[in-house]
């Protein structure tokens, strides 16, 4: 892990400065140094890596905004208080309800902002509802994927002649007396330490699941899974937390995936399940309501023998999954086996053929299954089905935020000019792995990154 360092003085004066620092070049940290670009604002990204990408990257890229242009357009009516609602009915109240107002307040006008400003073009997936969803608000870059959002955001940036320093490995924060953030000191590839003064600092960098040791303290029911998300997410923002006094919360939430293809190491789209698809266990049987969400779905499939589930769909489906360019990738190495009929796909999950037709017989138009699931369609042969366990992909907890998306103290007092949004603070997921929303991480990230930004300006004019 990146060991917190913590610097104390008055000042740096012999550091470059900058008015407004940010760590990390994820989807967070570029919303912000778009927005501030937009506010005549300069600052400076810090990035680990040699090429931004981050848990965005490894994403769908899926981000769910409410009244937004692109929805108008289409004519379909959402509100900011009817995600809200939706956000809490899935978390179970446990929500913080003042970053869910503030940020389904916040999504629309970042997406139309990143649209209408820096070209980023956004359709709408309106052929289905991701759980938890009442209507269709899932945005994304025409190519539909993680890898194609940042790509677009990093152009955008390069476009807005945003200062962006990659192999910057942030090691120290350095405050003053009084709590104030002074600057940053970085480490670059030959490890010599870099120093930039600011006036305010956005920690906009990572959350905690590539950290073993934080996952087993804080996540112990997904201590032996698979991680799937970035291995930047090391925790650091908590540590730094927590060495300056910074207050933390809702900690055990997480989003969790049950559809990641084993061993090709490949997320499989929930858009099967939802459309009909089910997951059937070693002994041929389902195991629990796949309409719940993908998120808690890591829990159940990891409970089952081995730790894994077949995805088992049809042709209908098949064609459907592939306008998903992540399926059609997991699909060319292998993931998607075919199997003529229910014997052979028995043969293929090594399970009893007459389980495995009950189940599949319990799949039928208008059948409701004992754990409430209801059908609207029948799986027909040929069956396709992909092996896959429950992943960890990444935290939803982290330090304690305002609504302006200023960090906390213990006594929930802001640091006048610590900033933290996206991975590093605490998410709209409640504590627990149910309480996740489908795209609940992006939305934290770009509603966070556009409100830090106005927040550090609001700091600068003080």
């Amino acid at each position: 892990m990146n060991q917190p360092v913590i610097q104390r003085a008055e000042r740096m004066d012999a550091a470059v400065h900058v008015p407004v620092a940010i760590v990390g070049a994820g989807a967070c940290g570029l919303t912000a140094a778009l927005m501030l670009h937009d506010a005549g604002v300069e600052c400076v990204l810090l990035e680990r890596d040699a090429t931004p990408s981050g848990s965005t990257a490894l994403s769908s890229g899926f981000i769910p905004a409410a009244g937004t242009r692109v929805q108008q357009a289409l004519g379909i009516e959402d509100s900011p208080q009817r995600f809200a609602a939706d956000i809490q009915a899935k978390a179970n109240g446990t929500a913080a309800p003042h970053l869910v107002t503030a940020y389904t307040q916040a999504i629309g006008p970042a997406v139309d902002a990143l649209q209408a400003r820096h070209g980023l073009d956004f359709v709408l997936l309106d052929d289905f509802l991701y759980p938890g969803h009442s209507t269709h608000r899932m945005h994304a870059v025409p190519e539909k994927t993680g890898a194609a959002l940042m790509a677009r955001l990093q152009q955008a940036a390069t476009a807005a002649d945003v200062s962006i320093v990659t192999r910057a490995l942030v090691r120290e924060l350095w405050l003053n007396p009084r709590d104030e953030v002074i600057g940053i000191g970085y480490e670059r590839p030959d490890g010599a330490l870099e120093y930039l003064a600011c006036d305010a600092l956005i920690l906009a960098c990572n959350g905690f699941g590539g950290n073993a040791s934080m996952v087993r303290e804080l996540l112990p029911e997904m201590r032996d899974a698979t991680y799937a998300g970035h291995s930047g997410n090391d925790g650091s923002a908590i540590a730094w937390g927590r060495a300056i006094g910074a207050r933390l919360a809702d900690l055990g939430g997480y989003q969790g995936h049950g559809s990641w293809a084993v061993p090709q190491g490949a997320l499989i789209t929930w858009a099967l399940m939802m459309e009909g698809a089910v997951q059937i266990n070693a002994p041929g049987r389902r195991f629990h309501d796949e309409t719940q969400g993908y998120s808690e779905a890591a829990v159940q499939v990891l409970a089952q023998p081995g730790g894994v589930a077949w995805n088992v769909f049809d042709e209908t489906l098949l064609t459907f999954a592939r306008g998903f360019p992540d399926f059609r990738e997991a699909e060319a190495a292998g993931a998607v086996k075919r199997c003529a009929d229910e014997p052979a796909l028995a043969g293929l999950i090594g399970c009893d053929a007459s389980a495995l037709r009950a189940t599949l017989a319990a799949v039928s138009p208008g059948a409701a299954a004992p754990d409430g699931r209801v059908f609207t369609r029948a799986l027909q042969a040929p069956f396709y089905a992909v092996k896959v366990t429950g992943a960890l992909f990444h935290t939803q907890g982290g330090l304690d935020i305002d609504a302006h998306c200023r960090v906390l103290r213990e006594d929930a007092s802001p640091f006048n000019n610590l900033l933290a949004a996206g991975g590093a603070a605490r998410g709209v997921s409640g504590h627990a792995v149910w309480g996740y929303l489908s795209g609940n991480g992006l939305l934290s990230a770009i509603a966070g990154g556009f409100i830090a930004a106005q927040t550090a300006k609001t700091i600068l004019e003080t």
